[in-house]
């Protein structure tokens, strides 16, 4: 086999805590990971020819060095000492810069890919090992499924998957710098941290009222402040019937639990009908978890 196709889905953050700053300007985080079906396609082929070549269908991403899928396939080569000719084409539907981790999933599809086109049979703790040098949130996105992140995120811990519920997102045409955002954010004595472990209790007891309840982002309101209509989209997404909503990640993405489809339905249908969201929003769609 010299060619593979492989799905990298999206993730939101069901609860998102910083603890603290590392001396190399990394911060700590105490947060629950979740992926979502929405998802790009990733399709790569070996070539005899040595070289990486890249496509996408969003002609603004670069296909070059500073793409994290060729860094990814770059680190593979490196680290196993290969010589590696491959082609990838990357299909995007995940929003760029929305917090839904959609290039730390594409790289984390570059090297669970390679690791089977290549038969080097390494663990998915290597694999996760590799994948933190790319980003904090590739280890995740190789774990997959539901987690407890801490450290830089890449300490994980799987969790029980929530309960059935669909989950509606919107994406608003701004974009937003992980790193501005971190930036900005104060922790001090005043500071107020959402409650992760009740969250983590919640998934445990199967109980979608208390995990809506305890949702929180610590990040969330530093964004709202560059952002203002993300405060607004929650509104709305509580008003048409959300059990819960939160921020996703640094933002600006925000995804809204409904206990059932018709009603996630009728959201989505009144934010794509809504003329002052028309313009705003990215994306408006709904999904589950995976």
């Amino acid at each position: 086999m010299n060619r593979i196709s492989i799905r990298s889905y999206a993730k939101i953050n069901l609860g998102l805590d910083v603890t603290g700053v590392l001396p190399n300007g990394y911060h700590t985080v105490k947060m629950i990971m979740q992926n979502i079906s929405l998802s790009d396609t990733l399709y790569f082929e070996l070539s005899k020819k040595p070289g990486i070549v890249l496509k996408t269908n969003m002609p603004f991403l670069p296909v070059n060095e500073k793409n994290i899928v060729y860094k990814a396939i770059q680190l593979f080569c490196s680290e196993l000492s290969m010589s590696c000719g491959v082609y990838c084409s990357i299909m995007k539907h995940i929003p760029v810069a929305a917090g839904l981790a959609g290039g730390s999933g594409n790289a984390a599809a570059a090297l669970i890919a390679l690791n089977t086109l290549f038969k080097t049979n390494l663990t998915t703790e290597e694999l996760m090992k590799m994948g933190v040098k790319l980003g904090a949130d590739v280890p995740f996105c190789i774990f997959g499924k539901t987690a407890l992140a801490e450290g830089i995120g890449e300490v994980l811990t799987p969790l029980p998957a929530p309960p059935r519920a669909k989950v509606l997102i919107v994406k608003p045409s701004s974009s937003v710098s992980t790193a501005e955002i971190y930036s900005k954010l104060i922790i001090d004595e005043n500071t107020v941290h959402p409650d992760i472990d009740a969250c983590v209790c919640a998934l445990k007891n199967g109980s979608l009222k208390d995990l809506c309840k305890n949702m929180g982002n610590i990040l969330e309101d530093v964004t709202i402040e560059l952002h203002p209509t993300i405060r607004k989209i929650k509104e709305k997404m509580l008003l048409h019937g959300a059990a819960g909503t939160l921020m996703s990640g640094s933002g600006p993405t925000i995804f809204g639990l409904f206990d059932n489809e018709p009603a996630a339905q009728k959201a989505c249908l009144a934010f794509k009908m809504d003329e002052q969201y028309k313009k705003s929003t990215y994306l408006c769609d709904f999904c589950e978890f995976t």
